[in-house]
């Protein structure tokens, strides 16, 4: 064992070193109250998936009654916290480089028959600049049914004070919130989820709202409008366009009128848009539509305020989140997100 990492909604993760292999892996086991039964099942389901952007299952044991699952270790944070615990909204070319990845790891799960059904940002695992995309928790994510069924059952998921509850929430599908005792939720669930997450991502807002607002809305149909900001700059829009025909498709009430992740990940290869890394810096200096950011790499950049995507306009002081491409004397920054 190294490192204590963190506490999910039903497990608790370490970091540790695998001494038949001398690789760095994620150790996992359920937390006290989850059945090992559940748990094992769980790591023959994650362990069927081989894709990239999937964290891959490597073994499962039982020590003196006590369960352990050990999964690739991704060096890096959820996709929550690179991205929106830093900015207001995320721009179009970086929505759809994610949603390309995120689809991949999907549609190679249900090639192999597993649906994640709890699918949220902090499922999904992002690495150095975002060099890695990596959905997890396909097995620990059935852990969750019996609590499903449970609050569903009971009528009122809203009131429960399960984390793994209130995190998913905003991004379940209606088919799991408003499951009978029973039901089988299947792959259309992670369709309406991804749908979710692109949405929150482009916007930064939840398209159904939070907390006990969400079956309401949903059951309601009524969901958020998309900010003007979204389709304001004609140098994003009509990527912003198709990503917000993404979104509209996966978040379709009757599950069988959803696309799959197959067709999702066909969708997204046909789209026009462009990724190189991302870096932070911090405007120092605005005249009319221009300015200079000076860049966390120590060096200094040019923007103009066409280049902005996001509801915040451009201020010295402000933080920024972007692109740098080579120009004279500057580089050149874009798309460029204001962050505070």
């Amino acid at each position: 064992m190294i490192d204590y990492v963190a506490s999910g909604g039903m497990q608790d993760v370490y970091k540790a070193h695998d001494e038949l292999t001398g690789e760095i892996v994620a150790l996992k086991t359920p937390q006290a109250g989850q059945g090992n039964r559940r748990f094992r099942q769980s790591a023959q389901l994650s362990a069927r998936i081989s894709n990239y952007n999937v964290a891959k299952t490597f073994d499962y044991f039982e020590v003196a009654d006590a369960c352990y699952l050990i999964e690739e270790f991704v060096e890096g944070t959820t996709l929550e916290a690179a991205t929106l615990e830093i900015m207001p909204q995320v721009d179009p070319h970086t929505v759809a480089y994610l949603v390309l990845r995120i689809a991949k790891g999907l549609a190679a799960s249900h090639v192999a028959g597993v649906a994640h059904r709890d699918l949220k940002p902090s499922n999904i695992l992002v690495s150095g600049n975002f060099d890695a995309v990596k959905i997890t928790d396909f097995g620990i994510a059935t852990l969750a049914d019996e609590l499903f069924e449970g609050l569903a059952v009971k009528g009122d998921l809203t009131r429960s004070t399960s984390g793994t509850v209130k995190g998913a929430i905003p991004f379940m599908a209606p088919e799991m919130m408003f499951r009978q005792k029973g039901d089988q939720v299947g792959t259309e669930a992670d369709i309406w989820s991804l749908g979710a997450m692109l949405f929150r991502l482009l916007t930064g807002e939840f398209p159904f709202g939070e907390g006990m607002m969400v079956p309401v809305n949903v059951k309601n149909g009524v969901r958020a409008n998309w900010p003007a900001f979204v389709l304001g700059n004609p140098q994003f829009a009509p990527l912003a366009q198709s990503i917000i025909e993404i979104v509209d498709a996966c978040l379709v009430y009757d599950k069988t009128k959803r696309p799959t992740a197959a067709q999702l990940v066909t969708i997204c290869e046909q789209l026009c848009f462009f990724f190189k890394e991302r870096q932070t810096g911090t405007i120092t200096q605005m005249e009319w539509s221009r300015g200079r950011i000076a860049s966390s790499l120590g060096n200094t950049v040019f923007f103009h305020s066409d280049s902005i995507y996001g509801q915040l306009r451009a201020a010295p002081g402000r933080k920024v989140f972007f692109s740098a491409h080579a120009g004279t004397p500057f580089f050149r920054a874009d798309p460029v997100v204001v962050c505070s």
